[in-house]
């Protein structure tokens, strides 16, 4: 393969992802070891940044599901073209009344430490998650019960039709079914024990995790003996390390430096719009933004051109609504540009003449100063002075739920079902609407398409109602950011995913 622009298929899997890191001794639970069919082949990957724990029902840290990955298994998983495909689940049945959902479980799946799996292990998991009000507890929200019938068959029950419970449950390892015993114990944590592809043998704290591979993996022992995953935050040490064979793979690359690796032939780049997006917020309880003509002309007012130049190097692509264009659930919307006139007789329809816009940004993520940056130039033709406050990012979600700020942009990460953020982030009761944006015709189709079954029917609701939010300027929507990938020709059957799974459990490596 010899690919400088590899296009992938578009999705996300999760919610937003926090980087973090982690300290604490080295874990050895076997050393890193061989698979019986992997030879002595260990894939040594490179990531941004070290996971904080490997619990996967209470982390949220990017770093932390990029070997969780490799590491657990769902009931269903998606598939490269982002349909849920049966995983831990061979099969499944939905009642009559789209109220009973029965899963069949594969025979002949172990965890990593020998012990069978059985239904009381997805039940476990799940109400684990529900119980103890864990990290993706908001995924169950119509679930009632579930509950192992025989050690085969699990039964979910919901309050109302819910179309899009297999996403849900599958879309990223959050959902993972975790063993009973290896959580009561607290290793979890650091040791976890899964029934994946692969599993933890050392974790040294700084520098490394080491996976070996699970010769009786269910889906066939992985080709690679292991994976090494180092911890390089600078982007410019993990390339260097590439080229020189050091590394295999990265995903720690910074956006300044893909035009050139696009003609690097030493190494094989992808790169393609994912279903992430990057927004900017207004504070709807601060005046004139509680006018959606104000927030409109912000809308015109902005250079977004300039926005993606300056955030992502030109790697993002303009948008102006969450979904990509290659996704089914894609929307055509191109109301707003660049139109400094029009923004000027929309602020004077409100009668604003300007004043102070407190922007709050985050060092965590360095694209919020520079979109800061370029929204000070752009509304100081109107008399609007923009005040940019970076604080680290826990500081920063404090003071976005305090509703401290007049504006603030961020991206959001994970998204298979437009339920996954549309209704959090717009209806009137959602748990993340911290802009405070309200709209009864929008409340009505987010609730409508949230039990809709009919496919078409809903993908139109969710049309109507991301035209209604962009007009309202909810969201001001900016670009998709872009995945991107870097590995080395030796790396075969790796395919890289715009829903940021990194899977190695099929790659192997050339000599």
């Amino acid at each position: 393969m010899n690919s400088r622009k590899l296009l992938i298929p578009l999705a996300a899997a999760g919610a937003l992802l926090l980087a973090a890191c982690s300290g604490g001794d080295s874990v050895d639970i076997g050393g890193s070891g061989s698979g019986s069919s992997g030879g002595d082949q260990v894939l040594v990957a490179a990531i941004a940044s070290e996971p904080d724990q490997l619990d996967p029902h209470k982390t949220s840290a990017y770093a932390s599901f990029e070997v969780l990955e490799n590491v657990y298994d769902t009931l269903v998983e998606p598939d490269e073209n982002l349909e849920m495909q049966p995983a831990l689940a061979e099969s499944w049945d939905l009642s009559d009344d789209q109220l009973t959902w029965t899963f069949h479980l594969r025979d002949g799946v172990s965890f990593t430490d020998g012990a069978a799996l059985t239904a009381e292990d997805v039940a476990y998991s799940y109400n684990r998650i529900i119980d103890d009000e864990l990290s993706p507890s908001w995924r169950f929200s119509a679930v009632t019960s579930v509950k192992a019938t025989d050690d085969k068959t699990v039964v979910i029950k919901v309050s109302a039709p819910t179309p899009n419970l297999l996403t849900l449950i599958g879309g990223y390892k959050g959902l993972a079914i975790v063993e009973k015993s290896n959580v009561e114990s607290g290793d979890i944590t650091r040791a976890p024990v899964g029934t994946g592809p692969f599993s933890v043998a050392e974790w040294t704290s700084g520098d490394h995790i080491t996976l070996k591979a699970n010769p009786d993996y269910w889906g066939g022992a992985p080709k690679l003996s292991g994976v090494e995953f180092r911890f390089i935050s600078e982007g410019s040490t993990a390339l260097t390390a590439l080229s020189g064979g050091e590394i295999q793979w990265t995903d720690s690359i910074p956006v300044q430096k893909v035009a050139s690796l696009q003609s690097d032939d030493s190494l094989e780049l992808a790169t393609a719009p994912s279903n992430d997006y990057q927004y900017l917020s207004l504070n709807e309880e601060h005046a004139p933004w509680d006018d959606p003509r104000a927030r409109q002309a912000v809308a015109y007012a902005i250079d977004r051109d300039a926005i993606v130049q300056a955030a992502t190097s030109g790697t993002g692509v303009l948008n102006q609504l969450a979904i990509p264009q290659e996704s089914a659930w894609y929307t055509a919307y191109d109301t707003y540009s660049l139109d400094q006139q029009k923004a000027q007789d929309l602020f004077d329809e409100v009668g604003y003449t300007g004043g102070t816009v407190n922007y709050l940004a985050t060092s965590d993520y360095p694209e919020t100063g520079k979109i800061g940056q370029i929204l000070a130039d752009n509304l100081e033709p109107y008399g609007i002075k923009v005040k940019i406050r970076t604080v680290d990012f826990a500081t920063w979600l404090d003071e976005q739920g305090a509703g401290k700020f007049d504006a603030y942009s961020l991206s959001w990460i994970g998204n298979l079902d437009p339920d996954e953020f549309y209704y959090s982030q717009h209806h009137t009761d959602g748990s993340f609407n911290f802009q405070h944006y309200s709209n009864p015709e929008v409340d009505k189709l987010l609730d409508a398409a949230r039990t809709e079954t009919d496919t078409d029917t809903r993908k139109q609701q969710y049309a109507d109602a991301a035209t209604q939010i962009a007009d309202d300027a909810s969201y001001i929507y900016l670009y998709n950011p872009a995945v991107i990938q870097a590995w080395a020709p030796s790396v075969q059957g790796y395919t890289a995913r715009s829903d940021r799974a990194i899977r190695f459990r099929d790659v192997s490596l050339s000599s």
